[in-house]
């Protein structure tokens, strides 16, 4: 759905002087707007209402999950090439982003998604990458990463291409529940690592 093209009830709305702002609803697993390929952004100044919807929705899973640090347009259904993150205190508003790099390092975590918050997924990650994107403001933009923000970036990137983090299960063990994830794996070995412990988008 292109931006410009975003329906009324997706707009923000007053009600006597006191603004409403609606979380939109979380695409699920199993929905197939989370596997199409999202198109690249026309005119960047008409993805702020998108952003500002993908602010509103992850401020809003923060609230009942208690955690939550990104989410891309597709996961509201809307396959455009945008991305919101907040990560150490910083906001980052992406838009068409594109890989620079991806390092040949890698690391493995159990990672799970909004998607599917009841699923985590045994998978690797590359260490570092750079991405380079265009602000909200309409500026390319280069963001170099590392670790978690690194693998962040790489979740939410997925989802622009259809690729969920079930796909990258490194074998038919990799994948399981949160609850058996904290009865089996919570003391083993390869979840004592801190980067194996959940990750969440």
């Amino acid at each position: 759905m292109p931006t410009h093209a975003l329906p009324n009830r997706w707009r923000r709305r007053r009600t006597h002087n006191i603004e409403f702002v609606p979380a939109r609803r979380i695409r699920q697993l199993g929905d197939p707007v989370l596997r199409q390929v999202s198109t690249a952004v026309r005119n960047p100044d008409l993805a702020a209402a998108v952003l500002e919807d993908l602010r509103d929705t992850l401020h809003d899973f923060q609230k009942t999950h208690g955690f939550g640090r990104g989410i891309s347009a597709a996961q509201i259904g809307i396959p455009e090439r945008i991305i919101y993150m907040e990560v150490d205190g910083l906001s980052y508003n992406l838009i068409n982003p594109v890989f620079e790099y991806v390092s040949e390092e890698r690391f493995a975590l159990w990672d799970d998604c909004f998607s599917f918050p009841d699923l985590l997924v045994w998978l690797e990650r590359s260490e570092n990458v750079c991405i380079r994107y265009i602000g909200q403001q309409g500026c390319e933009q280069v963001l170099a990463a590392t670790g978690p923000l690194s693998e962040l970036i790489q979740h939410e990137m997925d989802h622009l291409n259809g690729v969920l983090a079930i796909d990258r299960a490194l074998d038919k063990n990799s994948v399981c529940t949160r609850e058996e994830w904290e009865r089996r794996y919570a003391t083993d070995r390869r979840a004592a690592s801190p980067r194996s412990i959940p990750i969440r988008d």
